[in-house]
């Protein structure tokens, strides 16, 4: 909902020296003198770079990963170093996972990504940073920063991770009326949308549409939120009405598709008026209420337009 300006990620002390080390480096080291013993490592460490702080040498000597969780330890910052903890392990356990069921994993490591790693460590440690603080919007704004930049088909499980961060988060902020609260919801309808769990993701659109209702709240495009709310809503109520005509409960399709139309009139938008009542016909005519099909489908030449309909033809 909310486009967050990309912030410069500051790296802490040991990993802006560990990174000296990695591939991507503009003056690195041999990658096979990485994967050297300790011992051998530390000899080059003493032939190539005398005088180090044993600090400097640890940072050499350890994974980016390890210096990211050691840099949080140091700053104190407890509680993002168990968060990042938790994520690691669970990347581990899909990967051993994907590993058992001989299923193809695509991922690198997370050591070998440490663009990834830098954001662990800016945003979590800024997030903890203001929740001390109960500045609890900025929470909100860093964890949404590390869903949106993880906001792809290889990582969608951990923006998921702060989809449900930032909707916990959401609930204590008390200084917008209700925007960040709603924003949360939106992501968590498309979160259990994305899963299937359809009726989920309906009571977060729900939740999404009653407090965007009579808001002039807008995205980063310039849509209302509201507007947004009500197509979220009946995108899932048209979901569940075709399981529930699959499974022939007429009944209830249909009673979901009148409180979509509903929705839709509160839109001001012609278009989605009369796919909501399009649709509500079709259960209809599944039905065998033909007649009351007939009046619902009638209503809708007073919406549509021509070229709406051959557009519906085609999507078909």
């Amino acid at each position: 909902m909310t486009t967050l300006p990309p912030l410069p990620v500051i790296r802490p002390k040991l990993t802006s020296l560990a990174r000296k080390k990695l591939p991507c480096s503009p003056s690195t080291i041999p990658r096979s003198q990485l994967i050297k013993e300790k011992d051998d490592i530390d000899h080059y460490l003493e032939v190539n770079f005398k005088g180090l702080s044993k600090e400097e040498v640890a940072a050499y000597r350890n994974s980016y990963k390890k210096n990211i969780c050691v840099d949080m330890l140091r700053d104190g910052y407890h509680k993002s170093f168990t968060e990042l903890f938790a994520l690691m392990k669970k990347w581990d356990a899909l990967q051993e996972t994907a590993r058992v069921r001989s299923l193809s994993w695509l991922q690198r490591p997370l050591e070998e990504q440490p663009d990834k790693l830098d954001h662990f460590y800016h945003y979590l440690t800024r997030a903890e940073a203001a929740e001390r603080k109960e500045y609890f919007e900025d929470v909100y704004n860093n964890l949404y920063a590390l869903a949106c930049y993880f906001n792809n088909s290889e990582d969608k499980w951990v923006r998921n991770h702060f989809y449900e961060r930032c909707f916990k988060i959401a609930q204590l902020i008390k200084i917008d009326g209700g925007k960040k609260e709603a924003e949360a919801h939106a992501h968590m309808g498309l979160l259990f949308e994305e899963e299937g769990q359809l009726l989920e993701a309906a009571e977060h659109y729900e939740a999404f549409h009653q407090l965007t209702e009579g808001r002039i709240w807008k995205d980063e495009t310039g849509r209302f939120l509201s507007l947004l709310a009500c197509e979220s809503l009946l995108r899932t109520y048209k979901l569940l009405s075709d399981k529930m005509l699959e499974n022939k409960e007429y009944k209830q399709a249909i009673r979901i598709l009148i409180k979509a139309s509903e929705i839709a009139k509160e839109g001001s938008d012609k278009k989605m008026e009369g796919e909501a009542s399009y649709y509500l016909g079709l259960a209809h005519l599944a039905a065998g209420e033909y007649e009351t099909a007939l009046t619902v489908i009638f209503g809708i030449l007073k919406l549509w337009s021509g070229d709406f309909l051959k557009s519906i033809d085609n999507d078909e």
